[in-house]
């Protein structure tokens, strides 16, 4: 009788557990065929092991045995065999079907979106790294186990990737600081909150985390060594322009520290001006004016007072993408199967909390 899926039009998938969870590989490929091959040689033959006293021969049951442990094995740590969701998209339903029972999950939609790969693309890193922080906020406690495996990994390849390529600091260190608060309230709350899985468990994950934020605080950067050109020798105009293109204001602080010049370039009032109308409306800003010594609006304690006040516009070089006709999501430059006329106009950036909406049932 053949096994029948969660689609029932298909004959079900061969899956193999990983460290991120159980994954869909390929039930075939040319390299796992010839290590089938060779294993095969092996069940034909009699093994005779030990000395003379203590000889041991094994039938021909217990080489076909072997032999299948063997090619188990081998087709779990033969990476080049496997291919784990080679479409970077998935399906989001909110209902049974015929076709498709029960519903997506956090925990599949990190695997099927493959975020432990998004993280590496800079592009992608600050969205990945915003989307763990608002689930660490609001969400902790509905992650199943498989979701909260997978959400560990990928925030241990971020912590990685950061004291690695030290891009981007001051990012995960709010991430860490948010998550260490939410789970110290919710460890000292037990019975009163839910908590999916073991306590020890969280416990230990409390522990990394202090541990990944002691190491984060002694991370030193490494000073580059170039005696090419570098940041300071552009003219003053090309660096305007580069500090008119932050949207942050702390990276316009920090970058301002770097020399002199770049202090008095990042002081300018027209700068932190362009940055509040950029952020904020009219009204918002007209209602928290802030006047310097001088008689002059100070922006820049103007941006920092709102900031509290009002959510910032979120920026990021890449985002994931919601199909509106065929209700898939999908990083966009990856695309996805669309039926539509004219995919282009179905297409809806969706920003990190409406990720985390979107699963929301």
């Amino acid at each position: 009788m053949p096994f029948l899926g969660q689609d029932w039009r298909s004959p079900g998938w061969r899956w193999v557990k990983t460290e991120d969870g159980w994954k869909r590989c390929e039930p075939f490929s040319p390299a796992l065929e010839d290590g089938n091959n060779q294993l095969n040689d092996i069940s034909h033959t009699v093994i005779i092991t030990g000395d003379d006293e203590n000889e041991e021969v094994y039938n021909t049951e217990d080489c076909e045995f072997a032999a299948k442990k063997r090619k188990k094995d081998h087709f779990r740590n033969n990476t080049n065999s496997q291919c784990f969701y080679r479409e970077k998209w998935i399906y989001v339903h909110k209902e049974s079907t015929k076709e498709r029972h029960g519903y997506c999950t956090l925990g599949e939609a990190f695997n099927r979106l493959d975020f432990s790969s998004a993280i590496q693309d800079i592009r992608r890193f600050n969205y990945v790294v915003k989307l763990l922080q608002l689930i660490a906020k609001s969400q902790l406690t509905s992650l199943s186990g498989a979701a909260q495996k997978n959400y560990f990994n990928i925030l241990d390849k971020i912590v990685q990737k950061v004291m690695e390529d030290q891009y981007n600091p001051r990012l995960i260190k709010d991430l860490l600081q948010d998550l260490s608060s939410t789970l110290c309230i919710l460890i000292r709350g037990v019975g009163k909150s839910v908590l999916v899985g073991n306590i020890n468990i969280w416990i230990c994950r409390l522990e990394t985390i202090l541990l990944w934020q002691q190491q984060l605080k002694n991370l030193q950067m490494n000073k580059q060594v170039n005696n090419g050109l570098t940041l300071s020798d552009l003219p003053l105009h090309m660096l305007n322009n580069i500090l008119y293109r932050f949207s942050d204001g702390w990276d316009i602080i920090t970058l301002g520290q770097v020399t002199p010049t770049l202090y008095m370039l990042s002081e300018d009032r027209q700068l932190w001006k362009k940055l509040c109308q950029y952020h904020f409306a009219e009204k918002q800003f007209c209602r928290h004016l802030i006047p310097s010594e001088k008689g002059h609006i100070d922006w820049k304690l103007m941006y920092f007072a709102l900031q509290k006040y009002y959510p910032i516009k979120e920026q990021y070089g890449d985002t994931l993408h919601f199909c509106r006709h065929c209700s898939i999501l999908f990083w966009k430059d990856t695309g996805h199967p669309c039926t539509a006329s004219d995919p282009n106009t179905c297409l809806m950036p969706v920003s990190p909390q409406h990720f985390i909406d979107l699963f929301k049932f």
